[in-house]
């Protein structure tokens, strides 16, 4: 059986819970006791750490075959925080991680939290996370505390990670917009997937990429809706001549440099994402625990291709873009 490495795996330490109790602004926390709410207004989610245990993890990697996760802190992440318990959160969060890692080396590696409002604070975290810790990534929300990734205050952070090969990995945060779709459960639903679409695209038609370019990106959920609507994206770029202010390149040869992941619950959608992004950049990943593993990887190994593009999808592309031997 081919080595398996999901790409996108969560975990939620307890000393980050109580932190978020603390926080005064957007996002309001409630519970305690292991059990929390978390309300940002337009959308409420339950969070019980004993979905996030870490031997419960272990144990369903087991049961379903997989070798390793990367793990992360999902949201909401620190940005999200009163500016004096940011910094602080993003410490535990990345001090977890990086525990799980030394403690379980052959099966853990980890995604790095960092303070995105407060650029050198992030900066700062950013090394400590990737030189004392051993962290590989960056787990980038689709929008910093509102402000959209191609807002220039951000570029001292992408340069860095540039230079040091670090790659961001998006993940949807509850959209600024998401008013507009609070009803029938539609943000987690469909607007996770529009956010970080327009994140993306903003890294793109910002002129990040083209600035950056060595600059990585993970675009997760099979990159949402953005391959499915590339094909107007150019149409508006390369034929009318819009949106191309900050660019040089088409914005279809910027994606490629993009990884997508398979978190997407749909083997249609994963043969689609296959032929698009192909086989050297699309990466295994569950979204453990808020989906089930064994669902995740059924629909990864049906993406019709050879036993040699699968291996790589299945674990030796992750291996490669976060240096796992």
């Amino acid at each position: 059986m081919s080595v398996v490495i999901d790409c996108q795996s969560h975990i939620f330490p307890r000393g980050y819970a109580e932190l978020l109790l603390k926080n005064r602004g957007s996002v309001q926390t409630t519970g305690g006791d292991g059990v929390y709410l978390i309300d940002y207004g337009v959308q409420r989610f339950r969070l019980s750490l004993d979905d996030y245990s870490p031997a419960r993890k272990l144990a369903d990697m087991d049961r379903c075959g997989v070798d390793m996760s990367l793990l992360s802190v999902n949201i909401p992440s620190p940005d999200l925080l009163d500016a004096e318990l940011a910094v602080a959160g993003a410490r535990i969060c990345n001090e977890a991680v990086a525990g799980l890692c030394a403690r379980h080396p052959q099966r853990f590696a980890g995604i790095a939290s960092l303070p995105l409002d407060n650029v050198p604070a992030a900066i700062d975290e950013l090394r400590r996370a990737t030189h004392e810790l051993g962290l590989r990534g960056v787990f980038t929300p689709s929008h910093i505390n509102g402000a959209p990734l191609d807002d220039p205050r951000f570029e001292p952070l992408y340069a860095e990670c540039a230079a040091l090969g670090v790659p961001l990995v998006l993940h949807p945060n509850v959209p600024t917009w998401g008013q507009a779709i609070q009803a029938h459960s539609m943000i987690p639903m469909f607007g996770f997937m529009v956010d970080t679409s327009i994140a993306m695209l903003r890294l793109i038609l910002g002129g990040v990429m083209e600035r950056h370019p060595q600059l990585t990106v993970v675009h997760p959920h099979a990159g949402g809706v953005l391959p499915y609507v590339m094909g107007r994206v150019i149409e508006q770029t390369e034929v009318k001549r819009r949106g191309r202010e900050h660019i040089t390149q088409s914005p279809r040869e910027t994606y490629r440099r993009v990884y997508l992941d398979t978190v997407a619950p749909d083997a249609l959608a994963l043969q689609f994402a296959f032929a698009f992004a192909g086989a050297d950049r699309l990466l295994f990943g569950s979204d453990h625990p808020w989906v089930s593993i064994d669902v995740m990887l059924e629909h990864a190994r049906s993406i019709e291709c050879s036993a040699t593009d699968k291996r790589k999808i299945l674990a030796e592309n992750a291996q490669k873009l976060f240096g796992i031997a």
